[in-house]
């Protein structure tokens, strides 16, 4: 709506891809820490849309290697060529990495996908979209929910939705059949999308897609108490204590020094998104248990094996296990002491029945070094814990509902 693109042809692929397309204003300067905005500019003429934005500023493996910015909010629309003037089906692709990094570069450029929905004659249009990270996209602290400017990189997914929904059909899309997909992190922010807003349905999606990470996030949903002194640590470095607005003073910290400040081991705590009353009205859980989610299809599942990406390697006796089991300081998804027990008592023996890889590997393998003797049962609880319960749950919902839901796993 705000002017034209034009984008690039890839006969390899038989598709146009148009790149980096802002969809709200660059969250900088007084931007910065703050819900997104949407473009209220418009222009003559036609703009290229020919080149991958820079990715969001962020702190996992994904960034590495990559150009960084603040000013980061775009997105990429794949299409099959020769299907300007029509109406196809969109998927949405929401990239994972821990809320902490993860981009829509061409690493997950869509075109396979698009690809092979032209060869079995159900062709699609591909969509990927960026979020801020880390505390660049959820910052929080008692200031900032007297703000409310809450779960930022949630409500970035949000506002591409919406620009989406207003002109994807110039793309030749039908804004009435989104379909949101994500994995891992991005599968986590789908569930949220369905929940948002205690579960107001915007009609931005008719489906959704969560591969490893239910509806139901395995992380803390924290409230705003747990991050308040690293808050105020990162306002003490930053020489804005003592300021009248300590908020508006980070946004006008140069990037530079505050990039270097958030970007160290005491602040690689976990920032992602939190219980604010209104984005993320309730717990997720009670949610789903009340029905209020957005009611529209989805695909849930996961892969076998989940557990080995999130135990620790080195667990070789029982008390090793309870020791992790119970360092909440270690492991997020820590549990309480009584809790213990239970588990104990229903991941027993060498896990050989609990691990699907079992299977195919032949009963009780032992791995090599640093893996542990207790690993194979330490994995078992993890993916267990932090994606199959959340997935059932998940589907549970859904079925409990009456509405459709696919769920399996790979």
């Amino acid at each position: 709506k705000n002017g034209s693109y034009y984008g690039t042809h890839h006969s390899s692929f038989n598709q146009d891809f148009f790149l980096g397309i802002p969809f709200a204003k660059p969250p900088i300067e007084q931007l910065r820490f703050r819900n997104p905005e949407s473009l209220n500019t418009t222009w003559t003429g036609v703009r290229p849309a020919t080149n991958y934005a820079w990715e969001c500023v962020g702190y996992g493996s994904d960034q590495l290697g990559h150009l960084q910015s603040e000013d980061c909010l775009y997105l990429n629309v794949i299409r099959p060529s020769g299907y300007e003037n029509t109406s196809l089906p969109v998927l949405v692709w929401i990239y994972g990495g821990f809320q902490m990094g993860g981009t829509p570069d061409a690493r997950y450029n869509l075109s396979f996908i698009v690809e092979n929905s032209v060869r079995i004659g159900k062709p699609i249009i591909g969509a990927s979209i960026a979020y801020r990270l880390g505390p660049w996209g959820f910052m929080n602290s008692d200031e900032v929910v007297d703000a409310g400017q809450t779960n930022m990189g949630l409500r970035d997914q949000r506002l591409a939705l919406h620009w989406i929904q207003e002109n994807v059909d110039a793309f030749g899309g039908d804004p009435s059949k989104v379909t949101i997909w994500g994995q891992s992190a991005g599968s986590e922010s789908v569930g949220y999308q369905l929940n948002a807003y205690n579960g107001r349905d915007d009609h931005l999606f008719r489906a959704a897609i969560m591969q490893s990470g239910p509806a139901i996030p395995h992380n803390p949903l924290n409230t705003s108490d747990s991050y308040q002194s690293m808050y105020d640590s990162i306002v003490e470095l930053a020489g804005c204590a003592g300021t009248t607005d300590a908020l508006d003073c980070l946004r006008t910290t140069p990037f530079t020094v505050l990039n270097s400040i958030l970007n160290t081991t005491e602040f690689d705590e976990y920032w992602g998104p939190t219980l604010d009353g209104d984005f993320v009205a309730r717990y997720p859980s009670d949610q789903l248990s009340d029905g209020d989610f957005v009611h529209v299809s989805i695909i849930a599942g996961c892969t076998s094996d989940e557990g080995t990406a999130f135990s620790p390697e080195e667990i070789n006796t029982l008390a090793d296990f309870v020791w992790y089991l119970n360092n909440t300081s270690l492991m997020q998804w820590a549990l309480p002491e009584n809790l213990v027990e239970d588990v104990l008592g229903n991941y027993s023996g060498n896990g050989d029945t609990l691990i699907p890889s079992s299977q195919t590997l032949g009963g009780n393998v032992t791995f090599p070094e640093p893996y542990g003797a207790f690993f194979r049962r330490s994995a078992a609880y993890w993916g267990d814990q932090v994606f199959i319960a959340g997935r059932r749950w998940t589907c549970e919902a859904w079925s409990k509902a009456n509405l459709t839901a696919y769920c399996y796993l790979f």
